[in-house]
């Protein structure tokens, strides 16, 4: 008894009407970062799994729970599927000296890899968008950065996405806050959970983001980071503010925000709805001027941001963006052996003209192809049969209008066609 083959779980299939709108998104985020000067880098989907175990933390959650990692069968080489993209991004400009002569905007777009509980907006294979600047220490490109994720949101025309933003100041604050932290939460022991307990001693800023409301109370009253921040981290989180005040974006500052790699530092920040139920988190990113001597390079201050497509498209659908099934401009259809081999040439002609042509293929009663042309949502039809490709020419028939149709020498059609299309009736239109 055969089984039927499906995708695993959390990993979809992407069809022609939802891969057409995630093609709109593309074109529409390509030119939205040629705006800003951000120049496109791709990157292998498989890493060695050493880097992100060095870049994001070997006892955060994706290190020790998500990542697809497997052993090379032919080198015992230890590899993982990208569960993210920064780490393979700095890897990438290390290894090819990117920063030689400049500062470098770069971004990325494609598949990430977690073994997650799929759910809606969350899956096991999910894509991003993300934006990297390397070389840039001041808190202009963090608060641009900011404000170019509110110029996609307008470009999208989507509403009720609100930012949050905090300061996770330098690794030495980090570590006063640190211990201050766990002395306080040890002293609520007998209230964490299990997670909360195995993080205490690792990553307990990451008990702070917990989503148990039995835990709530404690961490309202948990130190917060930014009562440690030295001058410069102060003045840094100002300079930030002070860009987004004066562009009129409106924020809120959430001392809980400490974001789930280990690498950030100075400003994080996240784009959050209240639309997509409990994955509301459709950007986020901050500065992390750590990670690239951390992968071997020497000091260089950076900062990035990465957003969720699924999430955004889901955003996009549910506030009313309608895709449109795209339609040729002209279906050919024909009966007919030498009416056949005709029309092949015919829809060539019109292709090479500019225009966009279904040819009609598999054989069928005229009747029937003339359904199939009405369906395709095309403005024309041109229609072939033997008598007419004895004669080189076809006839011309309009499908949305009430016109009349007309024969056509074949090499008079393009302009015809041009004629009916862009409406200029004295230069043969029907």
């Amino acid at each position: 008894m055969s089984t039927t083959l499906q995708a695993i779980r959390g990993m979809n299939d992407i069809l022609p009407d939802d891969a057409e709108l995630w093609e709109e998104f593309e074109d529409l985020v390509r030119g939205w970062l040629a705006g800003y000067g951000y120049r496109p880098i791709r990157m292998p989907m498989v890493e060695p799994t050493p880097l992100f175990a060095r870049a994001i933390g070997e006892v955060t959650d994706i290190v020790e729970k998500e990542m697809y990692s497997f052993t090379d069968s032919l080198n015992g080489e230890p590899l993982t599927l990208r569960p993210e993209g920064t780490a393979s991004c700095v890897r990438a400009v290390l290894q090819h000296n990117l920063l030689y002569d400049a500062p470098r905007r770069l971004w990325y777009m494609g598949p990430m890899f977690r073994h997650e509980r799929p759910q809606k907006g969350r899956y096991r294979q999910f894509h991003q968008v993300g934006v990297e600047a390397l070389g840039f220490a001041g808190p202009d490109v963090d608060a641009e950065q900011i404000l170019m994720c509110q110029r996609l949101w307008d470009d999208l025309g989507l509403e009720n996405i609100k930012l949050e933003i905090n300061s996770l100041g330098q690794s030495e604050e980090r570590a006063k806050h640190r211990a201050d932290l766990i002395a306080y939460l040890s002293g609520h022991a007998d209230i964490l959970d299990e997670e909360a307990k195995r993080r205490l001693h690792t990553n307990p800023l990451r008990i702070l983001d917990t989503k148990n409301p039995a835990l709530q109370s404690v961490v309202e009253g948990a130190p917060k980071l930014i009562d440690y921040l030295g001058e410069a981290s102060l003045k840094h989180f100002d300079g930030v503010q002070q860009l987004l005040k004066d562009a009129g974006l409106p924020y809120r500052i959430n001392p809980r925000l400490v974001r789930g790699l280990d690498y950030y530092n100075l400003t994080v920040f996240e784009w959050v709805t209240d639309q997509l139920g409990a994955q509301g988190t459709v950007c986020a990113g901050g500065r992390y001027d750590g990670l690239v001597q951390q992968l071997g390079g020497k000091p260089q201050p950076a900062c990035g941001f990465a957003m969720g497509i699924e999430r955004l498209l889901a955003l996009w659908r549910d506030q009313g963006n309608q895709h449109e099934k795209p339609a040729p401009d002209i279906y050919v259809v024909h009966q007919g052996e030498a009416a056949a081999r005709f029309a092949f040439r015919v829809a060539e002609g019109l292709r090479d003209a500019g225009f966009a042509v279904q040819l009609h293929c598999g054989g069928g009663s005229f009747k029937s192809q003339m359904k199939r042309a009405d369906a395709s949502g095309a403005p024309l039809a041109v229609i072939i049969g033997d008598d007419e490709a004895e004669a080189n020419e076809v006839t011309l028939k309009p499908l949305r209008e009430t016109a009349e149709q007309r024969r056509v020498a074949a090499d008079e059609l393009a302009d015809a066609v041009g004629a009916w299309l862009f409406g200029d009736e004295e230069d043969g239109g029907l």
